[in-house]
């Protein structure tokens, strides 16, 4: 379980290794990275990249190919 904000999230049957004598959890690491990817504010919205724009030969805004 965590807590997200004021709200507790619980996973039932989350993988983990449990020692017998202590007690103590390892979380499965891929387990955990999907998640974090779950909780995370940003999923699901959409990921912008920079445009490139690639001039087009023979179009007037195209640079004339000077050669000395």
């Amino acid at each position: 379980m965590t807590w997200l904000g004021e709200e507790m999230v619980m996973v039932p049957d989350f993988p983990a290794w449990v020692c017998d004598v202590c007690g103590r959890r390892e979380y499965d690491q891929l387990a955990m990275a999907r998640l974090s990817m779950l909780l995370n504010s940003e999923a699901g919205k959409p990921v912008s990249r920079p445009r490139t724009i690639h001039p087009v030969k023979g179009h007037k805004s195209a640079r004339p190919n000077v050669s000395d």
